[in-house]
């Protein structure tokens, strides 16, 4: 199989194509992927890494903008088509997955033009902008969350589930003892979770033992708060821009604070990880919010909206986990049971079973 994946951005929308890459790769040798995303987006920097492909177009996203802006995104979007319908031409794939994100957009556009299948994969509890706009045409539209099938044909969609890079669901369900606290605000940082950890380590300083932490910053509040760090006693080589090894860290943290993006929740899910989750409140259809919900609701998260975020509230939480190690391991537990494994192994039968299928009618 020939596959193109296109999309990215964010490690939301990066990492299940990389699971989804990888998973082919290794179930068939003469198997071939490509990547198309932008200059700009996490893919840029990662993929390279991984040794992975990545064609890219120059494509912006429309959410955020006024009426001018999107009259201004016209040409752009007919520059990113012609580029998108150039690596068609030329990866000639087989079938094309788009994982969200405006870098789908011109590529799902090239393939429906070409006749190449195409699948969705919605990540969220509220499908976003772009794939509610291309689903109408999609083979399939494979859904992470059950009931976030609106806006789709329901006879197009089915319940995947939410793909993981190699090594997640083998993460043991054993809680370090007393365990890192685990903070992160997605791929590219979260500035009010950085700012108000950097005022809630003053609190933390009296406490014994001292909580060990890991923290991702994002780039552009990495020196700030490693100084802080530095600052307040605790070690600034606990702060990092972005952290690699991401199954290290979830096996060595008991508690994570993090923002509740749907691969996020998938990746704690699996390994069973309690977390305290701050959704990012400008996300589109606030999909944070209700993706977050879902958690809270089994009890296997604690929810604070960014709007109550305070040092002193997230303190509070913090403490009352760290000292209760039974409900830390009954949160995780909770998650666990909700997690979906296989994922990436069942949008590549879908794939296959669309390159074997007719056309549905209405195509």
């Amino acid at each position: 199989m020939k596959l193109l994946l296109a999309g990215g951005g964010t490690g939301g929308h990066l990492f299940p194509a990389v699971a989804l890459a990888q998973l082919l790769l290794q179930q068939d040798k003469t198997a071939a992927v490509q990547f198309v995303g932008t200059e700009r987006g996490l893919e840029q920097r990662l993929l390279p890494k991984l040794g992975l492909p990545l064609a890219t177009v120059d494509m912006v996203g429309v959410v955020g903008r006024g009426w001018r802006g999107r009259l201004e995104l016209i040409p752009k979007l007919l520059k990113s088509l012609f580029q998108a319908n150039k690596i068609l031409a030329s990866f000639q794939p087989d079938v094309v997955v788009g994982v969200g994100g405006y870098a789908s957009v011109p590529v799902l556009l090239a393939a429906k033009m070409r006749g190449v299948p195409y699948l969705i994969h919605e990540q969220n509890a509220i499908p976003g902008l772009s794939n509610r706009l291309l689903g109408r045409w999609a083979k399939a539209v494979c859904l992470s969350v059950a009931n976030s099938d609106a806006g789709f044909n329901e006879a197009k969609t089915v319940l995947t589930g939410n793909p993981l890079r190699q090594g997640f669901e083998d993460i043991t369900a054993e809680i370090a003892v007393p365990g890192k606290l685990l903070v992160f605000g997605g791929s590219q940082g979260a500035r009010a979770i950085n700012e108000t950890v950097i005022e809630m380590l003053p609190l933390l300083k009296s406490w014994e033992p001292k909580p060990e932490i890991l923290h991702q910053t994002g780039e552009a509040d990495f020196h700030q708060v490693q100084q802080a760090y530095r600052q307040a006693g605790f070690d600034p080589q606990q702060v990092v821009p972005f952290i690699d090894d991401m199954l290290t860290a979830y096996a060595q943290a008991s508690l994570v604070i993090c923002r509740a993006g749907a691969t996020t929740l998938a990746e704690l899910t699996s390994c069973g990880r309690a977390a305290i989750l701050i959704p990012l409140p400008q996300a589109a259809g606030d999909h944070q919010t209700a993706n977050a919900r879902s958690l809270e609701k089994v009890g296997a998260a604690k929810l604070i909206p960014q709007a109550d975020l305070t040092a002193d509230r997230l303190a509070a939480v913090v403490k009352e986990l760290f000292e209760d190690r039974e409900e830390l391991k009954r949160m995780a537990e909770q998650g666990r049971q909700i997690g979906f494994h296989g994922a990436a192994g069942r949008i590549l039968n879908e794939c296959r079973r669309v390159l074997e299928m007719a056309p549905l009618e209405g195509d």
